[in-house]
């Protein structure tokens, strides 16, 4: 072996002992596309800013899972078996999320989601985390706004059956709004990717209901809105977590005025020190107003980097056993505590469409 080749191999040998690699699995392509981009706006903005942890360089490690269920759980494998990964971050879309995740335990490797809300995707894994309130949370917390605050005593689901997330959020919105005292007066599907809602819209009005919550994802319930008030439908719309985005706003319009939605965080909420600081920090990146994803999958990658502090290793087993030991994280997005199941408890804040914006309601704590 000649010296130089000598020494190459010791450089390449010097440079793998500095670096330590984390995966992350997002859905680049496909009709997540656009929250998987927003989750990496959080993931490179909290990179910046703490690029290393425990001497090492930290380096991201992106697979598109194409939000595809079998893509995801195989994005996760080539991270953990061909990239070595310590560390897993992702997905945006519990329907991504599940599979991952269930790769990510059985191979013993921890991962945290950043924003991924159905209760699958911890339950009964010993690996896998999250930063973000679960759907019975905000399942419980809308179908009260509805009932309490709006006054509503008739109200209608509209579901999209291609995703875990909007079969059982509504099943919590239903469970808990019919307990308060309301009624359920439809209850209608769609599949993603569907163009014309016209039938179930037109049963929605035909039964008197007064609000309409829709968990589904932004692009979908654009064209809902729309279509709803061309067809004469005047009730509330209701919706989740994934309505919380800039693009449902440029797609619904006028359409979207009034919509009422429970999120993570907004720019106009009470102020905190970390929220305060990430959106000074992604308005100077990126020069937009800061969304709910981003400052999930920032706050995802710096608990993950504190957990790996705390447990002062990167043994897999030293970093899961910090995440399950997490209390009173400083998130940008509030407080993160994680229970026994490896979910966050933190409150879930409710934002109204008011002229074409986003607006702070109020925030609701577990």
């Amino acid at each position: 072996m000649t010296l130089a080749v000598i020494i190459i191999a010791i450089s390449s040998v010097t440079l793998a002992a500095d670096v330590v690699k984390i995966g992350i699995f997002e859905p680049m392509t496909g009709a997540m596309s656009v929250g998987g981009a927003l989750c990496m706006q959080g993931y490179e903005l909290a990179q910046e800013q703490k690029p290393t942890v425990l001497g090492k360089k930290v380096e991201l490690v992106l697979v598109d899972n194409k939000s595809d269920k079998v893509e995801s759980a195989s994005a996760v494998s080539r991270l953990i078996e061909k990239e070595g990964v310590v560390a897993v971050l992702g997905s945006y879309g519990s329907s991504c999320s599940i599979p991952g995740g269930e790769v990510a335990d059985k191979a013993g490797i921890p991962m945290l989601s950043a924003s991924a809300t159905n209760p699958l995707v911890t339950y009964g894994k010993e690996y896998i985390f999250r930063c973000c309130f679960i759907d019975s949370f905000q399942g419980e917390v809308m179908a009260r706004y509805a009932y309490e605050n709006l006054g509503i005593k008739k109200s209608a689901l509209l579901v999209d059956i291609a995703h875990d997330y909007s079969v059982d959020l509504a099943k919590f919105y239903r469970d808990t709004f019919i307990k308060l005292g309301g009624e359920i007066v439809a209850d209608v599907k769609y599949n993603t990717g569907d163009q014309d809602f016209s039938a179930q819209l037109s049963q929605i009005i035909n039964s008197g209901a007064e609000a309409l919550f829709f968990p589904g994802y932004f692009g979908d319930v654009a064209l809902i809105t729309i279509q709803g008030r061309e067809l004469g439908y005047t009730g509330k719309y209701l919706g989740g977590d994934t309505l919380h985005n800039p693009v449902l706003m440029e797609l619904a319009g006028e359409a979207a005025e009034g919509l009422v939605a429970s999120t993570f965080f907004a720019e106009d909420a009470p102020v905190i020190p970390e929220s305060e600081k990430f959106v000074k920090l992604f308005k100077e990146k990126y020069n937009e107003t800061p969304n709910d994803v981003a400052v999930l999958a920032y706050d995802a990658y710096n608990l993950m980097l504190d957990a790996i502090e705390r447990a002062g290793s990167f043994d897999p087993v030293a970093i899961k056993d910090a995440l399950a030991a997490t209390k009173e994280f400083p998130g940008a997005g509030g407080s993160i505590t994680i229970n026994e199941i490896g979910d966050a408890i933190k409150p879930a804040i409710v934002v109204k469409v008011v002229n074409g914006n986003f607006t702070y309601e109020t925030t609701v704590n577990p």
